[in-house]
């Protein structure tokens, strides 16, 4: 059952990794459509601080399972 759980666990893992990628490079993204407009940079910002912490959390474990 431990292993069951285990594989479990990291394919959880790959797909919360996958969507931490695609909000950062959504984020990314819109920082540039914005064309320098402050309040959208400044919440950008505010999102990529997030998705750091994020990728800290969940992207930097699965780097360590591998």
């Amino acid at each position: 059952m431990d292993d069951r759980m285990e594989f479990m666990n990291r394919r959880e893992i790959r797909r919360m990794d996958t969507r931490i990628k695609a909000i950062k490079k959504a984020a990314q993204e819109l920082k540039t459509l914005s064309g320098g407009i402050p309040a959208v940079d400044c919440n950008v910002e505010r999102i990529l601080a997030s998705v750091k912490m994020l990728e800290i959390n969940i992207s930097d474990v699965l780097d360590l399972k591998a």
